[in-house]
């Protein structure tokens, strides 16, 4: 059973429903979007209707309720019904409930997510064709770690020849409400750990080690940043942005003391037997955390870009919280589904909109007039 507060018409055109609105994401992406006229209806399931239902009159919207039991399942038979313009998924899990979510949207729905793995990303960019003949729009890894690096890519690489490399680095700095950590962020925790690194080489997705290249950085503002190498969707997206053969990510979620670096294999291939993973995840998801402010003024894109003949180039774009950037990255791009400003096809968001997205949702390109060359090399420009 499905429960629709009154006060609009199912099916209503240019609906923008918002999966997981009771989260602090979802409930900042209709915030955005109905402060810009925009019609997000929350949507949710049983345990919280009587609070969804609150947001949804305070923000002069409606929600749609699922019965718990029904689930994603059941989203998605109300998505096929009803026919919202887009969708934004913002529940987690991704690999189990993006292909399913995007799906119900066919034909001519749109759908985005925020994705940023490397078994979900590239499982939504599979629908492209398919995507193609219903006329609909799928748009994945719609936050901060995805846009950040890949817009800075394109901005370097912008009206030049293919690279030879490229390394791109995500240093989002996020604050943290007290509560409990949640089954979603624990599974893509542990997930990162029993995944282990990668990077391209020769062209081809290959394995590293967790917590690879090492960096030690300091940032545009004079603030220092660790980071070191994860399976993150950053890299596909680097990649595809680029067409470099040889391409790394790094990310201040990755360890990088010499500890945890040193005992991340053997606890990602012990995490591997899916019994302790399933413990893992759920005493993670349980445990509780503190009110933590941001470690850092910024979060910072960063990507550093060198060609055959040894140039290279540097730039970085900053935000603020990573969170709240994520949000208002999944605001724009789920307005710009809205207005009908996207493509048939499955994207990554700079793909689809361009690096000129990653300032629409509040970031600031640092872009050098001159590039600094490698040893022996020489300045493109």
């Amino acid at each position: 059973m499905t429960d629709t507060t009154p006060g609009a018409r199912s099916g209503e055109t240019g609906e923008i429903w918002i999966l997981g609105a009771r989260g602090r994401i979802g409930g900042a992406v209709a915030a955005h979007l109905a402060a810009q006229g925009l019609k997000p209806v929350l949507v949710g399931r049983e345990n919280g209707g009587d609070r969804l239902r609150d947001t949804a009159a305070d923000l002069g919207t409606r929600a749609v309720v699922v019965d718990g039991v029904d689930g994603v399942d059941g989203m998605a038979a109300e998505i096929t019904r009803q026919r919202p313009a887009v969708v934004f998924n913002g529940i987690g899990n991704y690999a189990e409930t993006a292909s399913l979510l995007a799906r119900a949207c066919m034909p001519g729905g749109h759908y985005l997510d925020l994705a940023a793995d490397l078994t979900a990303v590239p499982r939504l960019l599979d629908l492209h064709e398919e995507a193609e003949r219903a006329g609909s729009t799928l748009v994945t890894g719609s936050g901060f770690g995805v846009l950040a690096t890949e817009a800075v890519v394109l901005r370097l690489c912008e009206d030049r020849p293919t690279p030879v490399a490229v390394r791109v680095d995500a240093l989002a700095s996020v604050s943290l409400d007290a509560g409990v950590v949640g089954a979603a962020f624990a599974a893509s925790v542990i997930d990162t750990l029993t995944t282990g690194g990668r990077r391209y080489s020769d062209g081809r997705m290959a394995t590293s080690r967790l917590g690879a290249d090492l960096q030690n950085l300091t940032l545009p503002d004079g603030q220092p940043a660790k980071s070191a190498g994860a399976p993150t969707a950053e890299l596909l997206a680097a990649q595809r942005a680029s067409k470099a053969p040889s391409v790394t990510v790094t990310t201040a979620m990755a360890p990088t003391s010499p500890v945890m670096r040193a005992l991340a294999p053997a606890a990602g291939k012990l995490l591997s037997i899916e019994p302790l993973r399933r413990f893992a995840v759920r005493r993670m998801a349980k445990a509780r955390m503190k009110d933590t402010p941001r470690p850092r003024r910024h979060s910072w894109g960063h990507a550093v870009v060198t060609w055959p003949d040894g140039t290279r180039r540097e730039g970085w774009l900053r935000a603020d919280d990573g969170m709240d950037y994520t949000a208002s990255v999944a605001a724009a791009v789920a307005a710009g589904l809205a207005r009908g400003e996207g493509r048939p096809g499955a994207y990554t968001p700079g793909a689809l909109f361009g690096a000129g997205l990653a300032e629409r949702a509040g970031g600031q390109f640092l872009l050098p007039d001159t590039a600094r060359p490698a040893p022996g090399g020489t300045v493109l420009g």
